[in-house]
């Protein structure tokens, strides 16, 4: 199915920093320069193939490699004479690629989860590293069909949602800590603008958790969710999946996806494409999701070293939709059905976005490797809302704004590279990883709307009556954000003993940030500093399947405002700092069952707080402080043979610990649960049947949140459950996989979320989905 989303021509005249890409340009080419010393021998070892998850021939033996060759032309001829059977034929890029794909099956099936390289920045275990890293494996995504961000989060500890604006951004409270258009969201360890960054072209997802400014610069001190792309692979195969959904009777939908991939040739280069389609009812009283993506990628496996290109172009067309609102009296939600909803037909979110994306890993040896990547993200839309302004809870009557955006465009453009490798010092071995990054990112809202409209009824509504907003608020348009950042940074895990490391880390960060707004241009916020952040922290092996490990870490984000509420933030006012301590446990046990238990304390300095004067007008200060303590646990893999799990439990206690607004002292951070829980099971009925049946099932809880600063209301605690079952067959010998899923199971009603108590998102009804999908 095809999708259009017409979007209004985009203008953004001179708001570029061409200096500062030229300035991350030299930094990435200095990092690789840095590098060249260390290409002293070849590599010995092949670069590892790409996993896969189909079913494939049995293994054959390795080909020696080309290098190794005439090292062993003495053995050879020494074998020629004592052994005249004839040798095996040698396996092709191909069969050897299918084959280590049919030894992996089995480990993803049990839910095994290992991070992406990109997320550490290296290819270290899990036990031997000092910060926590959470990993939603790709059978989890299989299996749970999550729809977006936060369907795939609920798999991992102390997560929540937050101000997703109407349905249209990733916002993802991680720790106490996080907002949309944070950049905490990241592609294969780049960062994303684009609002979504959920699709079929995304493999797994991972969260390193706590402040990861050494390794990502500017970022909340929460941490970054890191989603992994599928990459293209060495044999050829393939599958076409068509599903139909139900929220109710009358509200249906249909989605569409194509996932091909194989070689070009036999020298190590090989495709991907994915094309996806949806088309469905929203599950409210009106709306309509549609989406269309084309993610077509190469991927070339030479001998020491490889790489990496992809793309994605994404049309889209979401419901606008703010939620419900909740009575400031009885503290409730309104009282209509979950299904009405209080805007109009025409609230709507459209647009366009696309990433580019490519890196380069070589290995210089056994011991070095060398990578460099590339992104750039851009998205467009445009929204039409109806603000709600007020509700009498009596009578029923609401006010509402007639707002819209126009003509927003937001880009990023980042690039880094980094060596890692390991060397001696006397009988030490150090693992270390250097190199520098560069950044510039533009979010801009060109016209915003903003025009009085008639009251409405929200017991007896009557749709349809007015248009969207045509009237368009200079003071409020032009809104921009600029940031430019560029670093170098460092880390080093020192090996005492077998058992003992010490980690110790710094970045080097220069920033410039330029925010304001209004037709003409109002600067509000001006900085242009530096900044030194230090990692600190220690390893113990209890065993080879057990490790503790404790750290010390720093976060900075600058603070901005695209408006002037009482001060103007430049650069007199100081960045939002967070410092961290954590300490836990990680096992790896049998490489069957993974997980981590973490402990943390987290401090944020200079916390955007809002104060009322003596006139009443509210201003915004930097004074604040809020502190998140807690416990997390993770555990993800297989109890046996037939049983496999992914679990988590968080506890977090974030409220606000300073603040010259006495209203705010000592109140729970908004939108953050002290609890949080999740618990799925799958059993997998192997060959006892003639079809491979797989049936799962599970429940995610959240506790009650405050629904503002304030505290004045708490969105409910609520448990949502989850069901599916799989069945593969064969038809003719073509493998069918049939999947059913069932996503609040119960249909419960909850609030995952709100900005205000009119402001107040509705998750989700249920959902029923029927899929067939045939391999080739």
């Amino acid at each position: 199915m095809k999708v259009r989303a017409s979007v209004d021509g985009l203008h953004l005249g001179s708001h570029r920093l061409r200096a500062g890409e030229s300035r991350a340009g030299l930094l990435i080419g200095a990092a690789v320069l840095l590098a060249s010393p260390l290409n002293t021998t070849a590599a010995q070892a092949q670069s590892a193939l790409p996993p896969v998850t189909v079913d494939a021939p049995a293994p054959r033996p390795k080909p020696a490699r080309a290098s190794d060759q005439s090292s062993r032309r003495t053995q050879t001829a020494a074998r020629r004479q004592s052994n005249r059977n004839p040798a095996p034929a040698t396996p092709t890029l191909s069969e050897r690629a299918a084959a280590d794909a049919a030894a992996q099956q089995a480990a993803k099936l049990g839910y095994r989860a290992m991070p992406s390289a990109t997320t550490l920045r290296s290819g270290a275990s899990p036990l031997d590293t000092s910060q926590a890293v959470n990993v939603v494996p790709e059978q989890v995504l299989k299996d749970q069909l999550p729809r977006n961000i936060d369907d795939a989060l609920i798999n991992v500890s102390g997560i929540t949602q937050t101000n997703t604006l109407a349905g249209s951004q990733d916002a993802v409270i991680r720790r106490g800590f996080g907002d949309n258009r944070d950049g905490s969201i990241m592609r294969n360890g780049m960062p994303l603008v684009q609002g979504r960054s959920f699709n079929p072209a995304v493999e797994s997802v991972e969260v390193l958790k706590g402040p990861a400014s050494l390794l990502y610069g500017i970022m909340d001190p929460g941490g970054i969710v890191n989603t992994i792309s599928k990459r293209p692979e060495l044999y050829q195969h393939g599958s076409v999946t068509l599903l139909g959904s139900a929220f109710s009777a009358s509200k249906t939908g249909a989605d569409g996806l194509l996932d091909v991939t194989g070689p070009i040739g036999d020298q190590g280069l090989a495709y991907r494409f994915i094309g996806y389609g949806v088309s469905e009812d929203y599950w409210r009283n009106f709306g309509r999701h549609r989406e269309l993506l084309v993610a077509p990628s190469l991927a070339w496996y030479g001998q020491d070293t490889t790489v990496q290109l992809n793309y994605e172009h994404r049309e889209f067309i979401y419901p606008f939709d703010r939620g419900t609102a909740f009575n400031p009296v009885t503290k409730t939600p309104l009282a209509v059905p979950a299904t009405r909803r209080l805007d109009e037909p025409f609230n709507n979110t459209w647009g366009t976005s696309d990433l580019m994306q490519a890196s380069v890993e070589h290995r210089f040896n056994q011991d070095w490797k060398l990578y460099a990547g590339y992104s750039y993200n851009t998205e467009t839309f445009s929204a039409n809302q109806l603000r709600i302004t007020n509700i009498d809870f009596t009578t029923g009557r609401e006010t509402r704004s007639n707002d819209g955006t126009g003509s927003s465009l937001s880009n990023v453009s980042y690039g880094t590279s980094y060596v890692s490798g390991s060397f001696w010092l006397g009988d030490m071995r150090n693992e270390l990883v250097f190199g520098g990054d560069g950044q510039y990112r533009t979010i801009y809202r060109d016209t915003l709307i903003r025009q009085t409209t008639p009251a409405f009824n929200v017991y007896n509504p009557v749709y349809g009556l007015i248009g969207p907003g045509t009237t368009a608020s200079n003071s409020d348009s032009a809104q921009t954000d600029k940031l430019g950042q560029w670093s170098l940074f460092a880390q080093d895990t020192l090996h005492l003993t077998e058992r003992f490391a010490l980690v110790g880390g710094m970045r080097y960060m220069d920033y410039d940030q330029i925010a304001g707004r209004g037709k003409p241009f109002n600067t509000n916020t001006n900085v242009s500093q530096d900044k030194v952040l230090p990692l600190g922290g220690a390893i113990f092996k209890l065993t080879d399947q057990i490790s503790l490990y404790a750290s010390y870490t720093q976060s900075l984000k600058p603070n901005s405002t695209i408006a002037p509420i009482g001060v103007v933030i430049d650069s007199n006012v100081p960045p939002e700092e967070g410092v961290s301590y954590e300490a836990g446990v990680k096992f790896d046990l049998n490489k069957r069952i993974s997980g981590t238990l973490a402990l943390y304390d987290l401090d944020k300095m200079n916390v955007q707080t809002t104060k009322t004067n003596s006139a009443g007008i509210v201003e915004l200060h930097t004074v604040g402080r809020a502190r998140s303590r807690g416990v997390e646990l993770d555990v993800t893999g297989r109890l046996t043979d037939s049983w496999a799990l992914i679990g988590s439990y968080g506890y977090t206690d974030a409220r606000v610990t300073a603040s010259e607004d006495p209203t705010l002292y000592g109140k729970k951070l908004q939108n953050v649960a002290l609890n949080t829980a999740s618990l799925y099971l799958v059993y997998d009925f192997g060959t006892a049947l003639p079809g491979q049946l797989r049936l799962g099932g599970g429940a995610r809880y959240v506790g009650d949140r405050p629904g503002d600063s304030i505290n004045s209301f708490f969105l409910p605690s609520y448990v949502a459950a989850d069901i599916f079952a799989t069945y593969e067959t064969k038809y003719q010998n073509t493998p069918v996989i049939y999947q059913f899923n069932v996503k609040n199971l119960f249909d419960t009603v909850y609030y995952p979320s709100a900005v205000n108590n009119l402001n107040v998102a509705i998750g989700d009804a249920r959902r029923v989905s029927l899929s067939a999908t045939v391999k080739f």
